[in-house]
């Protein structure tokens, strides 16, 4: 019986999210089991989580200078998650780096997606870095997230052709298109384990 609750506590998930909430609608049209989306801003994704019912905590960013306490934020974070029994996290967009307390909490356990084809062009402007450097191919990857950014073992990742006339925001459309689908078959087979 503990080994059921255990599992079942794990396949709980966490989202995190700041933008439009696209990632998150397509986790929520796949049937993924969320237990609370958490926001660092106010943004649409809140709307779409309240939407489907879904708890929503609003843990917001107050700063953005060299005043930001990334470790007292990233643990008001893991205090949000662990009140509504989270057993997997996974990163929807989410515009703050978080500090180490939240890979301690659930050490293997927190999921990003990417747009690109990792361990190449890693950081913010990834579609952008890609362009310039003249690559052929772009992509997706979903991967294991760790303390270091766009790091961590891989889980799955999907090709987008760069086509000629491709512009950032072109391109970055097609993966996004490939993103939800990838990433939430990506989650659903990561906590059937």
């Amino acid at each position: 019986m503990a080994g059921d609750e255990a599992q079942a506590s794990r396949r709980r998930l966490g989202v995190l999210a700041s933008g439009t909430g696209s990632i998150l609608a397509a986790m929520l049209d796949r049937g993924l089991p969320v237990a609370v989306v958490v926001v660092d801003r106010a943004c649409r994704a809140e709307d779409v989580a309240g939407a489907a019912g879904l708890a929503v905590e609003r843990v917001e960013r107050k700063s953005f200078g060299a005043d930001f306490d990334r470790s007292a934020y990233t643990d008001e974070v893991v205090a949000t998650l662990r009140r509504h029994g989270v057993g997997t996290v996974a990163m929807a967009g989410f515009g703050t780096i978080l500090g180490p307390s939240l890979f301690a909490a659930w050490p293997g356990r927190v999921l990003n997606t990417h747009p690109a084809l990792l361990p190449a062009f890693k950081g913010w402007h990834a579609v952008r870095d890609a362009l310039a450097a003249g690559a052929p191919v772009s992509g997706c990857t979903v991967h294991v997230a760790t303390e270091a950014v766009d790091d961590g073992p891989v889980l799955a990742q999907q090709e987008v052709e760069v086509v000629a006339g491709d512009t950032e925001e072109t391109l970055h459309e097609r993966i996004k298109a490939v993103e939800r689908v990838l990433y939430p078959e990506t989650i659903r087979a990561f906590l059937r384990g």
